[in-house]
């Protein structure tokens, strides 16, 4: 509830934040400091998790919500500065300039460098005691150091993210110029690197993967940033080197380097205060030593976790050399500035995209950035044309005046009159039905026909219906058009339904049989999977379907067969994403047949069973049909449920491959949040599928025989 307030309470300052780990301690020890000195201002972290902080900071601040301070990278500068968002600052003299530099925009600077950061290659120092110079080195070491579950060099190979670090090195990169140029030959050459040495590493590698493998002592090298620091075991041996020269143009491999800044998103002179002292030298000292950062101050020396140091201004050794933080320095010389242009933010998901695909086999290297650019350019497109909105707002009022009429005359048919008496009875529920579900629904549908960034508003009429509807962004048969969700998504709720019906129905019918042993113990076990949170569930499925770690793949190799890449193909993604829903659905019917197998005396069967009637013929005639007053509206239940269950696809498959398992309202997410944040077209999106939900409603009712929704 926190981060829906207003503002700020007298005297408090928030601090919105996504740091974990060793940083997060620091940014505790720093507010605890700071509370204890200045109690007339009181400093509140709050943590948000890191995927989805920029949403709600772009959701917040620009109407009064949210913190006063909050902490994220540089490379929305230039998009919160002319959006308001945040506040112009002068964060003093101290600093060096590549974080003063990133944090300027427009002759002004718009935060306070905290700390900088990049990739760098981690080495395992018992299995590699030196750091390779070169690609062709690396590739040496690489193989050399792999066998069996023993691997030369992982990272996140489908991170858009981490594989920048080749795409520089080979000349490349996302812009060209002043356009983005995402199918350059030199990214196409950075990704056949990318195929060559991911085969030295695990299948499908995630940062959770990454870590346990380096502290396991099972990955020789990784790379990572100076975040990771926090994250080694102390008993793995390890030292930090600046990333290889690539062999074939003699460049270095070149990370991004981003800064982490605390921006102003609302004025107060406790937030400037709390600011200046954070990001100055007692605050920095903080992060570097409890933190690990590598602080942006030019009068902090780098320390060791020994507590050697390095004077960053002179060179000159404190004690002895700090080994880590000398080697993320010469990184940042060799870094390339995370751009803070508007169009980079549009390009991750297509370049995440083309990774997958060019990791899992699907397509060549060459193929992969030619289709990471079309994506590219489709989700870029030109919004549609403003319209003259006047017949629009003569044809809504003559609308309302119209429904005006016909409940007016509704009301005079109903007599009303004699009814007036329970009116107050019912004044509170309306209240609340329209202000929680009404107002807020109106407000979606509106935005279906305007096209907004979230701060400037241009009205388009039908435009995003039309294309979406007419397939004019995609070929009806792709995977990412609204028909083909259609379709995967109403298989997907047909699939669910079956199992959890057969499932919960069958499970029921037996644990009522007096026979069982138990009982008690078994349907509260059965329950679990209900009770637990979904996401959790989710996350647990995943892994057990990893396609080198997973649990189910360990099971198909225990009895002779072949493990399968879950996400590689539709199929196997989609199978996955069903027997992860079905886990999750199968309680919930089986409670309700239970509660009304309880109302179905046993002696209709058991004279059934005297006429001769098998098992079969008792359940079809007998139970079945005394079962469907409390089943059906349930079905109708789950099917609306699962028809937007957006957990499992976003957590189990992610819509792998290629987009082809998500469903309609997986899809209407990544149109708001991860394709430009196009926000009119989701929420046109969203009205579709309202707009499919009341028609199967209606369809329902007819066959349950009552009204249900």
């Amino acid at each position: 509830m926190l981060l829906l307030l207003p503002a700020a309470l007298a005297g408090e300052v928030t601090l919105w934040h996504a740091w974990r780990g060793e940083e997060r301690t620091a940014l505790d020890r720093a507010v605890s400091t700071w509370n204890a000195a200045h109690p007339d201002t009181t400093v509140l972290p709050v943590f948000v998790p890191y995927e989805g902080l920029a949403q709600k900071i772009d959701a917040a601040v620009p109407h009064g919500n949210g913190p006063d301070l909050f902490i994220f990278a540089h490379e929305r500068v230039a998009d919160w500065a002319d959006g308001k968002v945040v506040l112009a600052v002068d964060p003093g003299p101290g600093f060096l300039d590549v974080g003063v530099a990133a944090l300027s925009w427009k002759g002004s600077a718009w935060g306070w460098p905290l700390a900088a950061k990049s990739l760098a290659l981690f080495r395992n120092t018992d299995r590699v005691p030196d750091a390779p110079k070169t690609t062709d080195e690396l590739l040496a070491v690489a193989r050399a150091q792999t066998s069996g579950e023993q691997y030369g060099i992982t990272w996140e190979t489908a991170s858009a993210y981490q594989n920048a670090v080749w795409m520089h090195g080979f000349g490349g990169g996302v812009f060209a110029g002043d356009h983005v140029a995402l199918d350059r030959p030199e990214n196409a050459a950075a990704l056949a690197f990318v195929v060559e040495a991911a085969a030295f590493g695990p299948a499908d590698p995630n940062g959770a993967l990454v870590t346990q493998l380096f502290n396991d002592g099972r990955a020789a090298m990784v790379i990572n940033g100076p975040w990771f620091l926090g994250e080694i075991d102390p008993a793995v041996h390890f030292a930090v080197s600046p990333l290889p020269i690539v062999s074939a143009t003699g460049l270095p491999a070149a990370p991004y380097v981003t800064v982490e800044a605390l921006f102003l998103a609302r004025e107060g002179e406790g937030a400037r205060a709390f600011a200046t002292w954070f990001a100055g030298f007692d605050g920095a000292s903080l992060r570097q030593d409890l933190g690990r950062q590598m602080v942006t101050r030019t009068d902090v020396p780098l320390r060791l976790r020994d507590g050697t140091c390095v004077d960053v201004t002179t060179g000159a050794d404190c004690r002895t050399p700090d080994e880590v933080a000398m080697a993320f320095r010469t990184q940042l010389e060799n870094g390339v500035p995370m751009p803070t242009r508007p169009e980079m933010a549009k390009t991750w998901e297509p370049l995440a995209r083309a990774l997958r695909r060019l990791v899992r086999g699907a397509a060549t290297p060459e193929q992969a950035v030619a289709e990471a650019q079309t994506d590219y350019v489709i989700v870029t497109r030109p919004p549609p044309e403003p319209v003259d909105p006047r017949p629009w707002l003569l044809g809504l009022g003559l609308a309302v005046v119209a429904g005006l009429g016909v409940l007016g005359n509704q009301a005079r048919r109903a007599q009303l009159r004699q009814w007036a008496w329970v009116l107050p009875w019912i004044l509170p529920a309306f209240v609340a039905m329209t202000l929680l579900v009404m107002v807020p629904f109106l407000v979606g549908a509106t935005v279906a026909f305007f096209e907004t960034d979230g701060r400037t508003w241009s009205f388009v009429g039908v435009s995003h219906f039309l294309d979406i509807l007419l397939a004019r962004d995609f070929p009806i048969t792709s995977p990412l058009s609204f028909w083909s969700t259609l379709v995967v998504t109403v298989v997907w709720t047909v699939a669910n339904l079956v199992l959890h019906v057969s499932l919960g129905v069958a499970l029921a019918m037996l644990l009522r049989e007096p026979w069982i042993r138990m009982r008690g113990v078994f349907r509260a076990a059965l329950i679990l999977p209900w009770a637990v949170p979904s996401y959790i569930t989710a996350l647990i499925w995943k892994g057990m379907f990893h396609r080198q770690f997973g649990a189910i793949n360990a099971i198909l190799v225990a009895v002779g067969a072949e493990p399968v890449s879950w996400f590689g193909s539709f199929a196997t993604a989609f199978a996955a994403n069903v027997t992860t829903n079905t886990w999750l659905g199968f309680p919930f019917m089986m409670v309700v047949t239970l509660g009304a197998l309880q109302s179905i005396p046993r002696e209709l069967e058991e004279a059934a069973e005297v006429d001769g009637a098998g098992w079969w013929d008792r359940f079809q005639h007998v139970t079945l049909p005394l079962l469907k007053p409390a089943l059906l509206p349930a079905t109708i239940l789950g099917s609306v449920w699962t028809f937007n269950q957006f957990n499992v696809i976003y957590l189990v498959s992610a819509g792998e491959p290629d987009g082809s398992t998500d469903i309609l309202v997986s899809q209407a997410y990544r149109w708001a949040f991860t394709r430009g944040h196009r926000y009119g077209y989701a929420a046109a999106y969203a009205l579709l599928i309202f707009g499919v939900l009341v028609v199967y409603g209606r369809v329902a009712n007819r066959l349950a025989g009552k009204k249900v929704v």
